[in-house]
């Protein structure tokens, strides 16, 4: 079962801003990636089931944070239906992220209590995912679906709706500047901030600081804006 509370969950992602996006077929390499994350100042961290073992990783992997990183809020991303939704939440998926919209998996988390956070790539598939009880959209691929001017957009008509942009986001200050300012609620990183391969492993340290740097950019953000 879930660790956090749907509530706890959604502020975590809005106020931390950031959520790594990874998968990883290795549970070794998985944690360290968790643990580069963590040490990056990270709550919010999607595990993609992209693999035929991801479950069996991600139920690892929970444990794993549950007792090392307990502050740690690990969801389960690239979930196409409410079977692997059930199960991954079984496992504590505490929020279930899809790279579409589907309605029995809409009402299956809001039974559950969980978030649940589906691609959406016009205003039409975002009215109709709220409309299923859904706190933070995606939009999925970010960059093709229009970038930082379909959020802007988007802000005036649909002023209340809550953006997380994945595919395209950079955890640099240009980036993460336009999409903030466009009214990002917060983004999705994938391979922008996990890419360096060295043999069968990942530079771990290049990761938390590229999120120690990207978090030090939202608070500039911030500040400007308050």
């Amino acid at each position: 079962m879930p660790r956090f509370s749907r509530i706890e969950t959604i502020n975590a992602m809005i106020d931390g801003g950031l959520v790594p996006v990874f998968y990883n077929s290795s549970f070794e390499i998985s944690k360290k990636i968790l643990s580069a994350c963590a040490a990056g100042g990270i709550r919010t961290l999607e595990f993609t089931n992209r693999g035929d073992s991801a479950v069996d990783i991600f139920r690892e992997l929970e444990k794993y944070a549950r007792d090392n990183h307990s502050n740690i809020i690990l969801g389960a991303g690239s979930v196409p239906d409410p079977f692997t939704a059930s199960l991954y939440i079984q496992y504590g998926a505490n929020f279930i992220v899809a790279p579409f919209l589907d309605k029995e998996t809409a009402y299956l988390c809001n039974k559950r209590k969980v978030p649940y956070s589906p691609g959406c790539g016009s205003v039409t598939e975002i009215h109709n995912a709220e409309e299923l009880g859904v706190e933070i959209c995606k939009i999925f691929p970010g960059t093709q679906v229009g970038g930082p001017a379909f959020l802007k957009a988007l802000s005036g008509p649909c002023p209340r709706s809550n953006i997380m942009p994945t595919g395209g986001v950079e955890p640099t200050e240009e980036s993460l500047s336009d999409w903030f300012a466009s009214g990002a609620a917060c983004v999705g990183l994938g391979s922008s901030l996990i890419p360096s391969v060295i043999g069968n492993d990942f530079d771990y340290n290049s990761i938390t600081e590229k999120l120690l740097k990207a978090k030090e950019i939202l608070s500039g953000l911030k500040r400007k804006k308050g």
